[in-house]
Parts: C-alpha cells; sequence; structure tokens
C-alpha cells in the first residue's frame, strides 16, 4: 500500500529544502524538470477532476489454511449520492484555488481566451463533458469515473497519460488526447508561454490496493484521497518539452465524507461460506484446496456539503505539494 500523505505530511514537505526532501522517498515523481526553467507565464490548457464511482479490487489467490481458502478476493464498491452539481462545484473550486496558487507562486496566468480562442484550439474538438470513462487503476482493480472540467475553461481536454482507459471504448480518447497535446504544443511555441494540463484522480473508498490481502479480506476505508500514479500536472513548454510531476503517494484527507456500509447480501455469503467450507474438507481428504475466494460489496454514500469540502481539501492539497514542486524548477 502506499503510504497516504496528509494536510500535515505536505507542511512539513515543503517546509525543507529540496535537498533534504531527496533523502526519504518521494511523494513525486518529476519528469524533465530542465524543461521548466525559465518558465514564468502560463496558460491552463486543461484542469479535470476525476470522480470514481465505481471500483472492483481483487488480490491475487491467496493460499490459506491448508490451501483451502485460496481464490481471488474482490471487493465490489460504489458511491452514490454524488450529484453533478456537487462535482461541478468542487471542480470550479479546485480549479480557482489552482490558478490562485500559481499566482501566488510568481506565475503569470493568461485568462482563458487567448488559449482557446487560438486557431490550433479552435480544430481540436473537445472531449464531451462530463466525461465517463472505464479506467484501469493499480494490478487487478478497475473503475469507472466521471471527469470533470472548470466552468471557466470553454472544453475538456486530456493528453496523453492523463488517464489509462480500460476497453475498447478509450482508442478514440487516446486519439483526441493526440491531436488535443499537439494544439496545446503548438499554442506554447506560438504563444512563447508554457501550458499546463493537470488532472486529479478522487478515490472515495481508499482501499488498500494492490497487495491488501488479509484473512478477513481487502480492507475498505471511508476516505477520499487525490489518487496516486493518476493525477499530475504537465507543463508544455515554449519549446515543445514537457516537465511532468506525477503524485506518487495518495494525497488523503479524513472526515465524515461519506457513510460506509456492507452491501453484500446474505445469499452471497452463505454461499461462499460454505464454498470455504467444501474447500477445507476437500484439503483434509487429499484433494487439495479448492479455491472459492471471496466477494465482499461495499457501499458508500456521500454526504452533501461534507463530501465537495473533503474532495476540494484533497485537490488543495494535491495542488500545493505539485506547484511547490514546479515553482523551484524555474
Amino acid at each position: 500500500m502506499k503510504k497516504l500523505l496528509s494536510a500535515i505530511a505536505i507542511a512539513a514537505m515543503l517546509s525543507q529544502p529540496v535537498a533534504v526532501i531527496a533523502k526519504d522517498k518521494e511523494p513525486v515523481k518529476i519528469a524533465g524538470p530542465a524543461n521548466a526553467k525559465g518558465v514564468t507565464t502560463v496558460a491552463v490548457g486543461a484542469f479535470n477532476i476525476g470522480f470514481i464511482f465505481e471500483s472492483t479490487d481483487q488480490t491475487a489467490a491467496s493460499g490459506g489454511l491448508m490451501g483451502a481458502f485460496g481464490g481471488t478476493t474482490k471487493a465490489k464498491s460504489e458511491l452514490v449520492g454524488v450529484t453533478p452539481e456537487m462535482m461541478q462545484a468542487v471542480t470550479d473550486a479546485a480549479y480557482a484555488d489552482f490558478v490562485s496558487q500559481l499566482t501566488a507562486n510568481g506565475y503569470a496566468v493568461q485568462a482563458p481566451a487567448d488559449l482557446f480562442g487560438h486557431a490550433a484550439l479552435a480544430r481540436t474538438k473537445p472531449q464531451e463533458a462530463p466525461l465517463d470513462i472505464n479506467i484501469a487503476l493499480e494490478k487487478g482493480s478497475k473503475g469507472k469515473a466521471t471527469y470533470y472540467k472548470p466552468s471557466a475553461l470553454p472544453g475538456l481536454h486530456m493528453i496523453p497519460g492523463d488517464f489509462v482507459g480500460s476497453g475498447m471504448s478509450s482508442i478514440g480518447m487516446n486519439m483526441a488526447a493526440g491531436q488535443a497535446v499537439g494544439a496545446l504544443t503548438t499554442y506554447a511555441k506560438q504563444a512563447g508561454v508554457g501550458v499546463i494540463d493537470v488532472v486529479y484522480l478522487i478515490d472515495f473508498s481508499q482501499q488498500k490496493r494492490p497487495g491488501a490481502f488479509s484473512f478477513g479480506g481487502i480492507e475498505v476505508n471511508s476516505a477520499l484521497s487525490v489518487s496516486a500514479d493518476y493525477s499530475r500536472i504537465t507543463l508544455i513548454a515554449p519549446n515543445g518539452k514537457q516537465s511532468v510531476i506525477t503524485v506518487k503517494a495518495p494525497v488523503a484527507v479524513e472526515g465524515e465524507f461519506v457513510e460506509k456500509s456492507d452491501a453484500s447480501s446474505g445469499a452471497d455469503k452463505a454461499v461462499q461460506s460454505a464454498g470455504n467450507v467444501v474447500g477445507g474438507l476437500a484439503a483434509v481428504a487429499g484433494f487439495g484446496g479448492l479455491r472459492f475466494g471471496k466477494t465482499r460489496k461495499f457501499a458508500f454514500t456521500a454526504k452533501p456539503g461534507n463530501y465537495e469540502e473533503g474532495a476540494a481539501k484533497a485537490a488543495n492539497l494535491a495542488s500545493t505539494m505539485l506547484i511547490g514542486r514546479l515553482a523551484p524548477l524555474r
């Protein structure tokens, strides 16, 4: 399990010199740091927040008592009660905060019209907003997420690497992402400014994946976090090259944001229990363990007001961390 970053951890990290931080495991991964040098004026070409509302996580075969309980352990989680208005409110608040933090860190931020009115963007078709994507998460995990853009940006664009699609439906989105990065790069070169692309993926269940198997199954917690590996900031420099800073440890916020309940039916539990008993008897009889595994379903119900506050705070902390690492690269 990746170590979670709290507000206190982020504040402590940013208060230290980079040389000191580097001695510990980095909470971010920076690619192409030299490409950000000298960039002080930027335009935000994309700022997308994905909200996971369904996920399936699983472990590998577990072994178990005399090999009897192996199989695959799965946790299926679903978030309900989050309305489009709530997700849009979180995205708008997170975008406003991000722009404010850029300005506070010495960047001159162009108005969206400067970029989106350019011919390169005018010829590029944006994605449908909000955008639903079947996403591939960590090994053995998959989910469904809905991505929102800020109301202040005219179109929703993604560039390659902003998401990892699952299934054939992502082919068209990958092609659109390639066109978008071409248009944003053209603008960066012609306007002589940096173009920023941001994507955050908000996880509601904070499942301990991968490698979370215990004899009792997968543990599921009810926290909100900006997911590692699927959240990042990309700066396209005026020379067309990129600096990419990727979140490598989930940025989590604790609080009463959702209510968790076990949604597994009595029949599901009875069948699985019976299967494990049969597997145990088979092992005792020398036939080897029958690997039935377990499946647990969890329902998460968002608490209006609390959920938006928690998600916006997680995005705020992620922005603080990422901008805090981007600014010194100038």
